[in-house]
């Protein structure tokens, strides 16, 4: 078999091992990182053995996804302030068709996952988001069938007893809460911000200790809003520029002026703002370069 077709087989593929790589690491670096390797493996493989390339390279990245989960394990917990997802540019309409992958990538679905161990993330997004079977996934983290089920079960249960239990707002809804939000905010509006937000919403800033920003989430409507008027007084506003994009799958506002500042991801909910995302941290905007392609 030529290197050619070790490339277009996994070139095919690489949207679809990206987002596998991406929902077990929540980072979008790392992910490139490891399929880089991936790939690097794939390229010494017989071809004439591989009997199902999808399952191959899928069980393939997703121990490479685990062995860099561990190894990032102590990073984390070092880290300065809480630690979210690199946010992940989607291109426009990208994740849109497919409900339960836009919901796989959303911010709030990479926190909740942070909160499984390695093995339980790996085999919920194996199982749960991608549909692979049993035996395909225990190949894939090196446990029995059986046991595989029992993580499974585990990791099902712990992620719907922590699901919000609303509806999935659509894209229209969506669309006109944050601009009605950009509108308050770029105009100082403190009753139309406190009429979009949640009683108990929350404000999470990931900065790494790297900018200023709050290290302990900020929770309440007064207490959101008050940060708002701060993060979009008007004399800050004249120096910045901000642009909606999507990141995963949910309406994002970029802010940049000589260099860029943040991305701010905002999670909705029975018609109100109920979570507020904050990636400062320098290295993770990085990852807001290019508009990725997912899929599965």
């Amino acid at each position: 078999m030529s290197a050619d077709e070790h490339a277009e087989r996994f070139t095919l593929l690489r949207p679809l091992l990206f987002t596998i790589v991406y929902e077990i690491l929540g980072s979008a670096t790392e992910s490139d990182d490891v399929l880089q390797d991936s790939y690097l493996r794939w390229a010494s493989v017989d071809l004439a053995t591989v009997r199902d390339t999808k399952s191959y390279l899928a069980q393939l990245v997703t121990r490479q996804a685990l062995n860099a989960l561990r190894a990032s394990a102590r990073r984390r917990e070092d880290y300065i302030g809480p630690w979210l997802p690199e946010p992940l540019l989607l291109a426009e309409n990208d994740a849109s068709a497919d409900v339960v992958l836009a919901e796989s990538v959303s911010m709030a679905m990479l926190v909740l996952l942070e909160t499984l161990g390695p093995d339980e993330r790996a085999v919920f997004v194996l199982r749960e988001v991608f549909g692979f079977d049993y035996h395909a996934i225990a190949t894939a983290v090196g446990k029995s069938v059986a046991a595989v089920r029992q993580v499974a079960h585990r990791a099902r249960e712990h992620v719907q007893a922590r699901r919000q239990r609303f509806e999935p707002v659509d894209a229209a809804t969506s669309a006109r809460i944050t601009e009605q939000f950009m509108t308050a905010a770029a105009t100082g509006d403190l009753e139309g911000l406190l009429w979009l937000l949640a009683p108990d919403v929350t404000w999470t800033a990931d900065s790494g200790g790297k900018t200023t920003a709050s290290r302990r989430p900020v929770v309440g409507a007064q207490k959101v809003a008050a940060v708002l008027m701060s993060l979009f007084r008007q004399e800050r506003l004249a120096d910045l520029r901000i642009e909606m994009v999507n990141c995963n799958n949910t309406p994002a506002m970029v802010l940049s002026g000589e260099r860029l500042e943040g991305v701010f991801l905002i999670e909705i909910a029975d018609g109100k703002i109920t979570n507020f995302y904050a990636i400062r941290n320098p290295d993770k905007l990085l990852a807001v370069a290019v508009p990725r392609q997912i899929s599965r």
